[in-house]
């Protein structure tokens, strides 16, 4: 088992995505890999693949070193196959048949059921296929693997079953992993690598506690950076006094002082760095507030399947002003059809038996794929004519949420989905609702703005309804929790019951 080193690699796109990077990373080495969108972590995976030559220095790989990268995306040529079939397809023509039973002890890692082996890729969930690009990489018996967001599309219990497999069965193969999930890195990982335009920092940590070094380090910076900047502008102005007088005066000596001063505060200064700022955008929400005590009443409501199939029934539960519910729940068991039937209650008054809710509820929602977001519109065409902000301040109010003007007129379909996701939590604020219906807000969202997303909601205390797999951002925002299990729902004091039950 060998290692990969990086020798002062910089990446321009055309601008910095990370510069002067220096790492190794070596068997046992599971480093978690933290930056905003677009801001380099795929393309840092491309170089360390070998698919991609960074714009400078040296990436070395011990002499025969097999590295497996697992790319985002279902590759087209895959998705016509069967599952097991896509798998055994990875390993070399020679090896197929006498090598074949590795694609079933894969499978069996992974828990994939007997029916799925023959059923092709295009006809899979999301995380099935994600599932499958994994298993593609693993089969090959690879020196180091590279993971580029592996739980995209992934249930709780799958996530959950991948951090067992990463850390029990991958042993000691090097890996980097790109990930927004922190409680993910926070099991899988045993260093966390933030990458920056300037100064990428690693920390010997997963990623909670490197973190909060990060914070510590970077504010530290912020200090020096003022107090360096006070002793520049202090060095100028003595220089310039000195130069003053020494002009006046006719006295060299007092002329040559004022020299040094300026060359010390020339040399102060090239070494100031402005501090981090993340180049994603902002994420802001409002609460308009109600004078409505209970804000949505529920009584006697049967959940059912499209097929009408009975999935649960809510006997009696109220949504007080202020509740932030969580409903938990495995794949299947209704938590989407739940969070449908909410939002027909309230958008059309009356429509769903057993349901009131409170006139004054003014609804925001939004789901993982920011459905509701008009694909041919522009982000500036939809800000614009959906809320009317005058064009300018839809520009701002776009710019603010990270979208560079030349973007704002680009088709929102063609938009990346963490881009769409910024989109929509604009056009969520911009609603300026009092009730929040969220199914799972945080995919696609990196984690600054999941931490910003937490912040406002704890911030603006909004009444809400929320899916998410994010185990941080349910512990984060959550106050009450509904466990959908068995055909029925009941409320349970935290979630922790629910993520123990799918060990």
């Amino acid at each position: 088992m060998g290692s990969i080193s990086l020798n002062r690699v910089s990446v321009l796109s055309p601008h910095p995505l990370f510069a002067n990077l220096n790492l190794t990373i070596g068997p046992g080495d599971r480093i978690g890999l933290v930056a905003g969108n677009g801001a380099g972590k795929s393309t840092l995976l491309r170089c360390l693949a070998g698919t991609l030559e960074p714009t400078e220095g040296a990436i070395v790989r011990s002499r025969g070193l097999v590295v497996a990268y697992v790319e985002q995306d279902m590759p087209p040529n895959l998705r016509g196959l069967p599952l097991a079939e896509a798998i055994r397809r990875a390993l070399p023509p020679v090896e197929r048949e006498a090598q074949s039973w590795r694609v079933d002890v894969m499978l069996d890692a992974f828990e994939a059921p007997m029916e799925l082996h023959e059923r092709p890729i295009s006809e899979l969930s999301g995380g099935w296929q994600r599932l499958a690009l994994i298993a593609r990489a693993w089969v090959t018996e690879p020196d180091a693997l590279l993971l580029d967001e592996p739980t995209n599309h992934l249930d709780l219990a799958k996530i959950q079953l991948l951090e067992r497999w990463i850390t029990r069965e991958a042993g000691d193969t090097p890996m980097v992993i790109a990930s927004h999930d922190r409680s993910f890195l926070d099991a899988c990982t045993t260093r966390t690598l933030f990458l920056r335009p300037a100064g990428s920092t690693l920390y010997s940590h997963p990623y909670t506690a490197a973190r909060d070094l990060l914070v510590a380090d970077d504010l530290a910076a912020e200090r020096k950076l003022a107090k360096d900047s006070r002793e520049v502008d202090r060095l100028r102005r003595n220089a310039a006094e000195l130069k003053n007088v020494g002009v006046n005066s006719g006295s060299d000596l007092l002329q040559k002082k004022a020299m040094y001063l300026n060359k010390r505060a020339d040399s102060l200064e090239q070494g100031l760095r402005p501090a981090h700022v993340e180049r994603s955008g902002d994420i802001r929400l409002t609460n308009r507030g109600s004078h409505a005590k209970v804000m949505l009443a529920l009584e006697n409501v049967k959940v059912v399947a499209p097929d009408r199939a009975a999935l649960f029934e809510v006997k009696k539960l109220d949504l007080f002003q202020g509740d932030r519910v969580v409903l938990l729940g495995r794949n299947g068991v209704g938590k989407s059809v739940f969070v449908r039937m909410l939002r027909e209650a309230l958008t059309n008054q009356g429509s769903v038996a057993g349901m009131r809710a409170s006139p004054s509820i003014v609804l925001g929602y939004a789901d993982q794929m920011m459905s509701h977001l008009p694909e041919r519109e522009t982000p500036h065409g939809f800000i614009a004519g959906t809320f009317r902000p005058g064009d300018q301040r839809a520009v701002s109010l776009l710019a603010g949420a990270g979208f560079a003007v030349d973007m704002q007129r680009r088709a929102i379909g063609t938009l990346s989905a963490g881009q769409r996701a910024r989109l929509g939590l604009l056009a969520l604020r911009l609603t300026e609702p009092n009730f929040y219906l969220l199914d799972e807000p945080t995919n696609h969202v990196d984690i600054s703005g999941q931490e910003r997303l937490e912040a406002e909601i704890l911030a603006h205390a909004p009444s809400c309804v929320v899916v998410s797999h994010d185990r941080s951002f349910v512990r984060a925002v959550g106050t009450r929790f509904l466990l959908i299990e068995r055909g029925r729902i009941e409320e349970i004091e935290a979630p922790e019951r629910f993520y123990r039950s799918l060990l």
